[in-house]
């Protein structure tokens, strides 16, 4: 059985190195057998960000490749809370943000580009209860901010 470390590597993705926080919290915080994971934007492996309003500058495919790689920062993050993403037993709930222009309606494809990955890379683990809303802004003008609730083993 193909480990998720098996599914990035054919999917032709590797896990980046998470992101320091750049504030007063902290990335994830593992209570009761719940992996909770603060919030991850678009960060690229050379550290700069996808960025633009979604519905302007941004279409939906940037905006769900954007959302893509936001869940690979997450499962970075997971990595790092946890050693090893077998540990994840499941997906629990995601909450995907959408900084989108006030007319703009399909957030859930949008966030399609996080459940998608998630799925291919933890297979039914992967399959989530999940928020897809708009945003009038966010941080650094990202795109999107995607949160997830996981259950673990140990």
């Amino acid at each position: 059985m193909p480990t998720p470390y098996d599914r990035l590597k054919e999917l032709g993705l590797e896990l980046p190195t998470p992101a320091t926080p750049m504030a007063n919290y902290v990335p994830f915080q593992l209570v009761g057998g719940f992996l909770y994971l603060s919030g991850q934007g678009p960060r690229r492996a050379d550290g700069t960000m996808m960025t633009g309003k979604v519905g302007d500058e941004v279409n939906v495919e940037e905006a769900y490749k954007a959302a893509q790689l936001t869940a690979l920062n997450l499962l970075a993050v997971a990595h790092l809370a946890l050693g090893d993403l077998a540990r994840i037993k499941h997906v629990v709930k995601v909450l995907g943000m959408v900084n989108a222009v006030p007319t703009f309606a399909d957030h859930p494809k949008v966030i399609n580009g996080c459940s998608d990955l998630l799925v291919n890379v933890l297979g039914d683990a992967g399959r989530h209860a999940r928020s897809a809303v708009g945003m009038g802004s966010l941080p650094g003008n990202i795109s999107v901010e995607i949160e997830a609730i996981l259950q673990v083993d140990g």
